[in-house]
């Protein structure tokens, strides 16, 4: 319920419009002066205040600053009985949401309240989503207690507070542009922007003109001016993912901002000047990529001045398990459903799958066995079927492909014995086969 605080002196005016209020579907509370009605706020952190300016022991307009400094995520409303301006245009200066006249403006105090209480609840929702982003893009939310993540965290917190450079390596996957933004976050750059731009994605001319701007008219299609992604990214960081795929002549460019900080837009003849750090990621071996004249070394060193490798999730032991976990978590908050448990051989495949897609592959992995499966724990039977056979090959199950008829006869054999929990007369009345029958193919297909 919303709450709502009245401050007056004169009960019989707090007391109307307390009904009045609670008819609207407010919680209200009052106080009969500024001392009372600071502890009330302290106390019940109302989303807005409806206060008088003359109180016994003090001024409105007064206590509009003290409250505004301790709670200014509160919306206040002045009410006077005499109109008077030099007070209002002050009231207003001093933080307050509006000041009106009692009896003169009864009509406009519903609506007013209402939007004051929309402002203050789309403050308290705007805080609440920073204060979600910080954690979301900082080290914290890195999941993961292998030695070989804690040690890459260990290094990129320790650069975060620098300005320099850094070159993010490891295979698709492994959470790169994740580091990059807790880096950013952990700098006394956070307060700008973080923009990411994957140099694989573009053209290399449409590359170029995402990352520095045109001028309009430079080229067929150049309508208007374009501001580059550099320029979005000033006084911030610049996150440049798959820098080893852009252009051989576009890496001049990229070198000539880290070492003078300037740049040219497209078709304009004077520089362009920025204040940004650049972190820069890759899966390719960018010493090879020089050896073969695709990377420049020049480039190379400049942006390598950190360098932090990314392990794959393969070589992060429990980690496996602990980001399973958290997609599950993750999954079902959004589908409103009930977190699942993981059967022990649904463990046992997670932990003997290569992950050649790292994290990016457990996430889809994860998401697709949430919606398959049909109970409460997710089961092998709930993994794709390549997962399921490198698991029975390990076992030295026989298996079969996902088109087989024994295949899909497993599959439902195995679901049908999961709904009766284990019963095998259950399941054998379900099927409409034999008991015997069915601890044949029990045996065969190794359930």
């Amino acid at each position: 319920m919303n709450k709502l605080l009245i401050i007056d002196d004169e009960p019989q005016i707090r007391k109307l419009l307390a009904r009045m209020l609670e008819l609207e579907g407010y919680e209200v509370y009052q106080a009969a002066d500024c001392r009372s009605g600071l502890k009330q706020v302290s106390a019940i952190n109302p989303e807005v205040i409806l206060c008088d300016v003359r109180l016994p022991d003090g001024n409105g307009v007064e206590l509009v600053t003290k409250l505004k400094k301790q709670f200014p995520l509160t919306e206040i409303i002045l009410l006077t009985a005499h109109g008077n301006i030099p007070d209002g245009v002050q009231a207003i200066k001093n933080g307050a949401f509006d000041y009106i006249t009692k009896g003169d403006d009864n009509n406009k105090i519903i609506p007013l309240i209402s939007r004051a209480m929309e402002k203050a609840q789309a403050n308290k929702r705007e805080i609440q989503q920073e204060k979600n982003g910080s954690l979301s893009y900082s080290f914290d939310s890195i999941l993961g207690t292998s030695k070989v993540l804690l040690n890459a965290i260990t290094l990129a917190r320790k650069v975060s507070a620098t300005d320099v450079p850094v070159l993010l390596t490891g295979e698709t996957g492994t959470g790169k542009e994740v580091f990059a933004q807790a880096i950013h976050m952990g700098s006394n750059r956070k307060s700008g922007s973080f923009v990411a731009i994957n140099c694989s994605a573009f053209s290399k001319e449409l590359l170029e003109s995402e990352m520095f701007g045109h001028k309009a008219g430079s080229f067929t299609g150049a309508l208007k001016d374009k501001k580059g992604l550099f320029e979005e990214a000033d006084n911030g960081t610049i996150f440049l993912d798959e820098i080893g795929e852009m252009a051989f002549d576009l890496q001049a460019k990229l070198l000539r901002i880290l070492e003078s900080g300037e740049y040219l837009k497209i078709g304009e003849t004077k520089p362009s000047r920025v204040n940004v750090r650049i972190i820069a990621a890759t899966n390719r071996d960018l010493k090879k990529e020089i050896t073969d004249n695709r990377f420049r070394e020049d480039l190379f060193y400049r942006l390598s001045v950190f360098s932090i490798q990314l392990p794959p999730l393969r070589e992060r032991g429990n980690d496996i398990e602990i980001l399973a976990r958290s997609f599950i978590e993750s999954f079902s908050k959004r589908s409103g459903n009930l977190p699942k448990n993981m059967s022990k051989d649904f463990l046992k495949a997670l932990y003997s799958n290569p992950w050649n897609g790292n994290i990016r592959e457990l996430r889809n992995v994860m998401e697709r066995s949430m919606i398959i499966c049909e109970g409460d724990t997710l089961s092998l039977e709930d993994l794709p079927v390549e997962m399921q056979n490198e698991h029975f090959e390990e076992e030295g199950i026989k298996t079969y492909s996902e088109f087989e008829l024994a295949s899909m006869e497993r599959r439902h054999i195995s679901r049908v014995l999961q709904y009766t929990h284990g019963n095998k007369t259950e399941t054998a009345r379900l099927l409409k086969i034999g008991l015997t029958t069915l601890y044949r193919k029990i045996e065969e297909y190794g359930l």
